[in-house]
Parts: structure tokens; sequence; C-alpha cells
């Protein structure tokens, strides 16, 4: 029998402002594991662990074949059985057509070490639970046209792993393998715009935990993903152009890979695709927007301690650090630390995002610290600004989030609406399937100082876009309300829905519910534009105002066309009628 062994250090430090503290944990602790073995393709995931002196762990791989049998009916057991070491951190449940997965989305094992290509992302614990857990079907069906994920299914996940962390096509938004260019760290994951940790190489190293004899994943056709070869320690044969092939033992399942595709290769059972993703799956939660890539930016350590983090990244000759912590109701304060060991602070709350995730939209290479497109408040920290490192402007299509787009918000200074409480439904009358009016909105609580208010409603689509309703400004002080169909009081700027200046009503042509944010700024002075209306764009105005934001207070509202929500007929059309280039 042969023996193959990985050498690692098992030694992490966390880093907190101006003080540091080391600790590290024992591969194979499934509630705390901070050193998993390194993501290295040519070495057999480890299944057998051999402590040695001087913090050095040896990972000897040396299991006896083991006879497999596969019972009648046995989807249900084998579901199980692969989840439920990872317990109670993942949690599941049937209701006897599906197989449900609920995880924080945050691994045992450390994360984002030996990234560099990196969007400057963290990981963040996302809502994988209740209506928005993951979902696996108890009675696989296979497809009468198998669908390969060669160039499609390029947003959200095409599997689950068996710890609760949802795996991505192994080619990323754009079509790049994420293992070839730098982006995913020794664990075969990093994060999406949503701050979401996600795999996009098969998770080996958790048959450390499971053994060979049980699946790593299950792709999201309900199929099962097993490692690198049979439960019985056997080579796999005759395998699809999916890394699928059916056994007497286990009926149809997938085998992960070295190489392309690394976990399946496509969908042997059905899916449904919807906007380049299997639907439905979960949406994963963030409360920033996501960033450019950080040139020549590389990741040497990662640390936790309860609900402290700490990412340490370098780069050139500088170490800076994104030291960040979890607060009460979601919210997340950041310490961003530069090479001079300056310290930038800022406070997010939580913001859904759309289905899956994602991970940098189509158009930027690896490592290009230009604009970066399919920003939003769902994405990722924005880094200190160090030595001219400025967030530029978001153009026309919303490519790069705008200064001032994650704006002061004390909570003292409120907004709400006669018409809808916050996180209702829209009622249809202002959308346009009914009369298209404006909301009517009431704020109180504005800060002293204030000389002018103004209000934008906007809206991310399925890629990240940002997409905007309503844009009005210099609103007087005294002014504290705005009636429906308000007229006559403050600026009114353009939307992207046409183009023109005013209001252009929620319209989609997408059937399912979505999320629409109306905020509204206290402001030190007027906006000062020499533009037409029709040329003040969210991007110009927060552009404009941001060094005289003095608080904001948001309302979220939601919609949706097909009558579960906000409209009760489900009418495609109404008073409104059609809208041009209907925002998603």
């Amino acid at each position: 029998m042969s023996t193959k062994f990985v050498r690692y250090a098992l030694l992490a430090s966390l880093v907190f402002g101006a003080t540091s503290s080391g600790f590290a944990h024992s591969i194979g602790d499934t509630g705390h594991d901070h050193a998993a073995p390194r993501y290295d393709f040519t070495v057999q995931p480890p299944t057998r662990i051999v402590m040695r002196a001087n913090d050095v762990v040896f990972l000897a791989q040396a299991t006896a074949p083991r006879a497999v049998t596969a019972p009648a009916n046995a989807q249900p057991s084998l579901l199980s059985s692969a989840f439920q070491p990872f317990a109670p951190k993942v949690k599941t449940r049937t209701d006897g057509q599906f197989f449900y997965v609920e995880s924080d989305g945050m691994p045992a094992h450390n994360m984002m070490v030996g990234i560099t290509a990196w969007q400057q992302q963290v990981p963040l614990p996302q809502p994988y639970t209740g209506a928005n857990a993951w979902r696996i079907p108890l009675n696989p069906v296979p497809a009468q046209a198998p669908a390969s994920i060669k160039n499609r299914f390029l947003r959200g996940a095409i599997a689950l792993a068996a710890n609760g962390i949802p795996i991505f096509n192994p080619q990323n938004n754009r079509g790049d393998i994420s293992n070839e260019i730098g982006e995913l760290d020794q664990w075969g994951g990093h994060c999406g715009r949503a701050d979401d940790y996600h795999y996009h190489a098969a998770p080996l190293h958790l048959q450390g935990v499971l053994g060979k004899d049980k699946p790593i994943a299950f792709a999201l056709d309900g199929y099962p993903i097993y490692g690198l070869t049979e439960p019985d320690g056997t080579a796999p044969t005759k395998l699809d152009a999916f890394n699928g092939h059916e056994t007497a033992a286990l009926g149809y399942h997938y085998h992960a890979s070295l190489k392309y595709p690394y976990v399946n290769g496509g969908f042997h059972g059905e899916v449904v695709e919807h906007e380049g993703q299997v639907d439905p799956q979960p949406r994963a939660g963030g409360g920033r927007e996501a960033l450019q890539p950080l040139r020549g930016a590389r990741i040497t350590g990662f640390s936790s301690k309860d609900k402290r983090y700490s990412l340490k990244y370098e780069v050139g000759s500088e170490t800076r650090f994104v030291n960040y912590t979890l607060l009460d109701g979601g919210a997340v304060k950041f310490d961003f630390v530069d090479g001079r060991g300056q310290v930038r602070t800022e406070t997010y709350s939580p913001r859904q995002r759309g289905p899956g995730g994602g991970d940098r939209p189509t158009g930027e290479p690896p490592g290009k610290a230009g604009p970066q497109k399919g920003p939003g408040k769902g994405g990722p920290p924005p880094p200190p600004p160090v030595r001219g490192e400025a967030r530029p402007p978001r153009g026309p299509s919303g490519a790069v989030a705008a200064a001032g787009d994650t704006p002061k918000r004390t909570g003292n200074f409120t907004l709400r609406s006669p018409a809808v409480a916050n996180g209702g439904a829209l009622p249809v009358e202002f959308t346009g399937d009914g009369a298209s009016a404006t909301l009517p909105l009431e704020w109180t609580g504005a800060p002293g100082g204030t000389k002018s208010f103004a209000v934008i409603m906007d809206h991310l689509d399925p890629e990240g876009r940002a997409k905007w309703y309503w844009v009005l400004y210099n609103i007087p002080a005294n002014i504290g309300s705005l009636a429906k169909n308000t007229q006559g009081i403050g600026t009114l700027g353009n939307n992207s829905v046409n183009g023109r200046a005013g209001y252009a009503p929620p319209h989609s042509k997408v059937p399912g519910a979505k999320t629409y944010h109306l905020t509204t700024y206290a402001l030190s002075g007027p906006v000062l534009l020499n533009s037409t209306a029709a040329a003040v764009s969210r991007e110009v105005l927060l552009a404009a105002m941001k060094n005289l934001i003095l608080d904001s207070a948001e309302l979220t509202v939601t919609y949706d066309r097909t009558g579960a929500i906000g409209s009760p007929n489900g009418a495609p059309g109404g008073k409104g009628g059609p809208r041009e280039a209907e925002a998603k």
C-alpha cells in the first residue's frame, strides 16, 4: 500500500488593530477547523491524520477498500449520511420531494489563503435557512437532454458540498477557469460579490471527515458526487462527458477530478435553467457594494475567533488587513488597516442580493484595477484608500459603485411610507401595472445642519447592475414628506428605464419577486449641478453629493408581477403601459 504525505504548518495569527493573538485547531474538528489541508490537486485527500511535534501535521493516505452495496430507494439515507457528519452546523430536513440543507455558508476549514486574483470580498455568514435553504431532489430524474455546464450555468451553484458550501461552475462569469488564474484558495474556494464563500472545484479535503465511501457533494439535479475513486477504492471506468457513470452498486453518480471539470461536467438529471443558473436556489445576503479586483494583492492569512475575523494580504512590500466583527442584527463592523497602520472603520447593514451570490461578471480580467461591472449594495467591502487607490465612479451602466453608495447611516434618521411597510409588497398603483404613481414618503430625525434632502429609488438586476427609477434632489430642509404623485418639490433627475427625467415605475418582465430600495439623504447643503435633468443619473447625483451626506435612511419594498406579491391580479400590463428597456 502506498502512502503519500502532505506537510503544512498548523499556525494562524489573528490581527485586530494593534493587538495580535494566535490560535490553531486540529484537522477533523468539524466544529472549528482552521487548518485544512492545502488544496493540492496532485495529492489524494486524507482519510487518516497523524499528529507530530513542532506544530507540523502529516496526513497519511492509507485506507483499505470497502465493499459497497446500494439498498433500494437509498437516496434519502445517502443524503443524510453525507451531510450528518457536519451537524449541527449543517441542518437537514425533507418534505418527501426534496432534501433541504441549511447552513451559514461558512466552512469549518480556513479560507481565502493563497488567492492572488482577489476582488476584495471577505467571507460572511449567509442566510441559507428556512425558505432560503438549498434543496436537492430526493428522486432524481434523468433528463431527456442532459445539459453541459461548459460555458453555461455560469451564475450560481451547480452542486452543494456535504459541509453545506455551494459549488459553482469551474468557470467564472467570464468563462475563465477560476483554478487556473489564481482566484481560488487552498481549499478550492473564494468569495462571490455578496461575500458568499463557495467552491469552484471538488472539495476533496472533505474525505478527511467523510471517508471514501460517502459522496463529497450532490449536484443540484440530485445525483451524488464521489471522490476520485469508487467507494470501494477502485478507479472509476467508462465515465461520460459529465464525469459520471452508472454502476450496479450506486446507480448513476458523478466523480471528482483533478482537472476540468473538477466536479460534475453537466447535469445528467433534470434541472431548470433561468438567467444563466439552476433555478431555484438560495439568495446570498450582503451589505456592501462589489468592487474591482485589487491588482497585485496576495492573501497570506485568514483567522477567526468567535465573531471576529481577520484577513491578511500583501500588495508589493506592504502588509494590510481587513478586520471585521459580526454585530447584532446582521450588521458588520469593518476596520481596514493599510500598510502604514492607519485604520478606517465602516459599518454595513445587511441587504439581500440575487440568487446564488455571484462572482466577477463578464468583462474584467483578473488582477485588473480598472472598473468592475456588476456592483451593487450587496458585495464586498472597499479596501482602505492607500496611496491613491481611490474608488472610481460608476459609469452610466452602473459599472462601479459611486462614492457615497454606502452612505453614513446612524439609525436616528428614519424613512417610512404610509402606503407600505418596510419590506412589504408595493401596491400595484405605484408600478407600471397600475397608475405609475410615486410612493408617498415621510422622514424624521434629520441631523442638525441639514440644508436639503435627496431621494433615490433603485434595484439590483440579476447581474448585479444598479437600475434606478427615481432621482430627486435639492428638496428643501423644511420638507419632511412627499405626497403621492408629488410635483413641484425638489429637482428631478433621470431614470435608467428610458433615460428621461422623472419617475419610471417598477415593471419587470421577469417573473418572481424583485426588491427595490428607496433611500433618503440628509445633506449639509444644496447639490450644485450644471446639467439638464435628463443628464442627472443616480451615479451623477451620488458623486455630486458624496461630501454633503450627513445621514441616510432606507425603505425596502418588493413587487411580483405574477400576483404572489404586490399585484393582486398579476396582470401583464396596466394603466402604466409598457416601458422601454425594462429593468429586471
